[in-house]
């Protein structure tokens, strides 16, 4: 008889599980393009690196939830500059992931995901490989 309820119990839990399952709906897509500004090498650094679609990988991209304080997904560019990401339906906000020794500077871009249907949303991003570096230094008088 025990073993006829675990059984019977089993068979339940697994249709239930199937029913709320298929009660999800159906997941969305994200796409875009990651453009990385100021490509450029410090003046007056010539160790500096500069941005080329080798290091896009260097820049990953963070899901977000809205109210920012839970991480959905983290994202990297291919070698195309472009990235895709599946999402269950939901509002969101696309950021850069910022990395402790570089200044990375982006809008976070609010974006919703709908069932069945792609959202477009391009990343820029800023560096600091565009600030000056004095080769001269300061002397007091």
């Amino acid at each position: 008889m025990f073993f006829k309820n675990l059984i019977v119990g089993c068979i339940f839990l697994a249709l239930a599980g199937n029913a709320t399952s298929g009660d999800a709906l159906p997941s969305g897509v994200l796409e875009g393009h990651l453009k990385i500004l100021s490509s450029k090498p410090v003046i007056g650094d010539e160790n500096a690196a500069t941005v080329t679609a080798g290091n896009y990988a260097d820049y990953p991209l963070l899901v977000l939830s809205q109210d920012k304080q839970k991480e959905i997904a983290r994202i990297t560019a291919d070698t195309n500059e472009n990235y895709r990401a599946v999402l269950p339906p939901g509002d969101y906000v696309l950021v850069a992931q910022r990395r402790a020794r570089s200044h990375v500077s982006a809008k976070p871009r609010p974006f919703t995901v709908v069932s069945n249907q792609t959202v477009r949303v391009d990343m820029d991003i800023g560096t600091d490989h565009w600030r000056a570096r004095s080769t001269q230094s300061f002397r007091p008088n």
